[in-house]
C-alpha cells in the first residue's frame, strides 16, 4: 500500500514565445491534481531560465540549476508536456534534461505531446531514447493532441482525451511507487 503521495514534476518542455504548451500543461496539471495520491510540481522551463551553455565538470553549478536539482531529485516521476518543432523536441527542453543525469535514473517519465498532424509523437519518440539512455523508463501510453483539437482553453474536444491521461497518470502512479519502493531498498547502479 501507498505511504507517501507520487510526486510527480510536470515538465512544460517549451520555452518559445507565444507557445501552447502552458495551456496543455495547466489542463494535465490539473487533472492530476483531483488525485489524493499525486503531489504536482509544475517546472516550467521558460521560468527556470537554465544556461544554454552546459558547463564543464569542474565549473561552479550555476543557481537555476541546483535549484532544478533539487526539484528533479524530489520527484517520484516525470511527466513532460512537450510539443513537436521540426520532426522533434524543443532544444530547451533537450538542454534541462542534459545538465542533469543522477535525478532522472529509475523513476519512470510519461508525455502529452501535441502539434501537426501527428500530434507531436515524433517527437515523443525521440525522447523515448535520450531518456533510456539516462536509465528512465518511458511508459508506453501517450496523450497528444493534433492540430483539429485546438485550441481548448477549459477541456479537449475529445471526451476520451481526460480517459487516456487518467490510463497514463495509472501507468505513472504505478511505476512510480514499484521504483520507489525498489531504490528505497537498493540503490540504483548503472553497472549492474
Amino acid at each position: 500500500m501507498q505511504q507517501h503521495p507520487i510526486r510527480l514534476a510536470v515538465i512544460v518542455g517549451s520555452t518559445r514565445h507565444g507557445r501552447f504548451a502552458p495551456t496543455v500543461a495547466d489542463w494535465v496539471a490539473g487533472h492530476a491534481r483531483r488525485r489524493a495520491a499525486l503531489e504536482i510540481d509544475v517546472v516550467d522551463l521558460a521560468r527556470v531560465a537554465l544556461p544554454e551553455v552546459l558547463g564543464g565538470e569542474h565549473d561552479p553549478v550555476p543557481d537555476p540549476v541546483a535549484k532544478l536539482a533539487t526539484r528533479l531529485a524530489a520527484a517520484d516521476a516525470f511527466l513532460v508536456v512537450t510539443p513537436e518543432y521540426n520532426h522533434s523536441f524543443p532544444a530547451a527542453l533537450k538542454t534541462a534534461i542534459d545538465w542533469f543525469f543522477d535525478e532522472w535514473a529509475a523513476k519512470p517519465v510519461g508525455f502529452v505531446s501535441y502539434g501537426g498532424m501527428g500530434g507531436g509523437l515524433r517527437a515523443v519518440e525521440a525522447l523515448r531514447l535520450v531518456f533510456a539512455e539516462l536509465h528512465a523508463a518511458t511508459v508506453r501510453d501517450v496523450v497528444s493532441f493534433h492540430f483539429r483539437d485546438w485550441p481548448f482553453p477549459f477541456e479537449p474536444v475529445d471526451p476520451g482525451t481526460a480517459a487516456a491521461l487518467d490510463g497514463l497518470l495509472d501507468q505513472l502512479g504505478w511505476w512510480a511507487e514499484a521504483l520507489r519502493t525498489h531504490r528505497d531498498r537498493v540503490p540504483y547502479s548503472r553497472s549492474a
